[in-house]
C-alpha cells in the first residue's frame, strides 16, 4: 500500500519504511562516532517528546505549499490540522491514520505502521534498528538524519532535520521516482496535555446511526 503522492505529509518514502525503522538490522555504512552519538541524541529527544503542539509548513514537489497546526501526544497519536481550501485533517488515535478531505468530501484510513509517523509515534523510539542510515549531515543550526529501508522491500528515503538543542525541525520525504516533500515545523513546544477528542475522527459522511 502506498499513500497517495499529495498526502504525503505521512507517505513514506514507499510503504515499508516507517514501521522498517522499528524493527530489523541496522547501518548501510559504519559510521564514526560522533554520527552515532547524533543518532542516539535525536532517538532520545523523540522518545522523551511526550505531548506536544506546533505549526506546520509543507511544501510538496511542484512547489505548492500549505499550512496548519498539529498536536502530537506520544505513543501513538498525532493531529494536522490543514488550513485553506482543502480542509484536510490527519489524525492518528494510536492505531490508524485517519484522513478526512474537506473539499473532495473523501475519507481514508491506514494503519498507523504504514506511516512514518509511526517513527515519531512509536512507544520506543529506535533510529538504529530496521533502516539504513545514510546519512549523518551537519547543518548550520543542527543535523539532519537520512534513512532507507534496508530491506530493500520499499524504495526512496526519509530525512529528519533536528536543531542543535536537539529539537525535530521537519523531515523530508524522497519517493521511488524522486518527488520531494517537506514538512517544515515552526514554534513546537511540549505541553503539559491535550483533549483526547483531538485524536478522534471517525468519516462525517456517515449519519448517526447509519453503519
Amino acid at each position: 500500500m502506498i499513500v497517495p503522492t499529495r498526502r504525503l505529509l505521512i507517505a513514506a518514502a514507499g510503504a515499508g519504511l516507517a514501521s522498517a525503522v522499528l524493527s530489523g538490522p541496522a547501518f548501510a555504512a559504519p559510521l564514526s562516532a560522533d554520527d552515532r552519538a547524533l543518532v542516539e541524541k535525536a532517538q532520545a529527544y523523540i522518545q522523551g517528546l511526550g505531548s506536544a503542539k506546533g505549526r506546520f509548513v509543507q511544501t510538496d514537489a511542484r512547489g505548492s505549499q500549505s499550512q496548519g497546526t498539529l498536536w502530537m501526544q506520544r505513543p501513538g497519536k498525532a493531529r494536522f490540522a490543514y488550513e485553506g481550501a482543502s480542509k484536510l485533517l490527519v489524525v492518528s488515535n494510536g492505531n490508524n491514520v485517519n484522513i478526512f478531505d474537506g473539499r473532495l468530501k473523501t475519507f481514508e484510513s491506514y494503519p498507523l505502521e504504514r506511516t512514518p509517523l509511526a517513527l515519531l509515534l512509536a512507544r520506543e523510539v529506535r533510529l538504529d534498528q530496521g533502516v539504513s542510515i545514510t546519512g549523518v549531515s551537519r547543518l548550520a543550526d543542527g543535523f539532519s538524519i537520512t534513512a532507507e529501508d534496508s530491506r530493500r522491500l520499499t524504495r526512496g528515503r526519509i530525512t529528519l532535520d533536528f536543531s542543535n538543542d536537539p529539537q525535530l525541525m521537519g523531515w523530508t520525504v524522497i519517493d521511488a521516482k524522486g518527488a520531494r516533500t517537506r514538512v517544515r515545523l515552526v514554534d513546537l513546544e511540549k505541553v503539559s496535555s491535550l483533549d483526547p477528542k483531538l485524536f478522534v475522527l471517525r468519516d462525517p459522511r456517515r449519519r448517526v446511526g447509519k453503519p
